[in-house]
């Protein structure tokens, strides 16, 4: 088979295309063969050699890869071979090995795909599905919410968008770029700026008239993040979920105190220690998909060989949607 495999820590350069034997399955495992692998921007921090979150620095070489959406073509001994010929999705966790035409899965971690949703959507929705739907209870949005979503053209950040929007409540997704901010329209928002343009800040202002911003979600941190913070009006909430600008929001007690805002993280130890564990959330994201209700944009397709130009693109923000490979 072909899979990605990575020999030195650092840029996408490391991602190399090669022939490695095929898998086959121990005791209580799955073999997949791959429709749809997809790129997470933790792909790109571990490749640099970073911890992923909860997830250690590999030992190389490596196959990268958490989310898979395939066919079952082979069972390892304890498994129902019911599962064989049935398409899946599954997060591999810390074992990896998505970037590949053949990848093994330990049994408890498949869902089997719903009818009508294709690879391509599972894939987005076993992680990104799960995630957004963490953020949402963290974040608790109403009717009468004034919400900000930053990276509001990305995996997460247009699934948010159309959540909100569904439950009736006014969305401004700021996000990098006219095709962006035209996608964040035509999801529902009320209005899209450009968080590149200095000043951006007073668009949203002027998008929401006299109504205050209640919510704020950010996905980028940063001076972004700061700037999403200082558009809540009292009682705003800040529900933060990830740092694609490179560091974290600053804020202080004083924030809270002289602002009457609210600050949580959805992200990190809330959804790594929840109650009831992720399987539940990624069970109501493919339930969610299945109904119409939540439909993950999958901005770009590309050949497993393309790998390096997947990972450049979601590291530079280039990106719309959920980024997935084809073997």
């Amino acid at each position: 088979m072909q899979a990605i495999r990575q020999r030195a820590f650092g840029g996408p350069e490391e991602l190399r295309i090669e022939d490695v034997e095929d898998p086959h399955p121990h005791e209580g495992q799955v073999r997949i063969r791959v429709a749809a692998a997809g790129v997470h921007v933790l792909d790109t921090v571990i490749r640099r050699g970073l911890p992923g979150g909860p997830l250690p620095v590999p030992r190389l070489p490596m196959t990268p890869g958490r989310e898979v959406a395939g066919v079952v073509d082979e069972a390892g001994d304890g498994v129902d071979p019911g599962w064989v010929g049935r398409g899946v999705v599954a997060d591999l966790g810390a074992a990896g090995g998505g970037y590949a035409e053949l990848v093994l899965a330990r049994v408890e971690s498949l869902h089997a795909v719903p009818q009508g949703v294709t690879a391509d959507q599972a894939v987005a929705m076993i992680g990104t599905g799960r995630t957004t739907l963490a953020i949402l209870e963290v974040a608790a949005p109403v009717p009468d919410d004034v919400a900000v979503v930053t990276a509001a053209a990305g995996g997460i950040g247009t699934l948010l968008v159309r959540a909100i929007c569904d439950i009736g409540a006014t969305v401004v997704g700021a996000a990098g770029g006219g095709e962006k901010g035209a996608l964040v329209r035509r999801l529902g928002a009320t209005a899209a700026v450009d968080y590149r343009v200095q000043g951006w800040q007073d668009a949203v202002r002027a998008a929401v008239g006299d109504r205050s911003v209640m919510l704020a979600l950010d996905g980028v941190g940063g001076d972004i993040g700061r700037a999403a913070l200082e558009l809540l009006g009292v009682g705003g909430r800040l529900v933060m979920f990830g740092t694609a600008g490179g560091r974290p929001t600053e804020l202080s007690a004083n924030d809270l105190y002289q602002r009457g805002i609210t600050v949580s993280a959805a992200i990190g130890a809330r959804i790594l220690e929840r109650r009831g564990g992720l399987r539940p959330l990624e069970e109501k994201a493919l339930r969610s998909v299945a109904e119409g209700r939540l439909i993950p944009v999958v901005g770009q397709a590309l050949p497993l060989a393309d790998a390096p130009a997947a990972h450049a693109a979601v590291e530079s923000r280039a990106t719309i949607g959920k980024t997935v490979l084809h073997p």
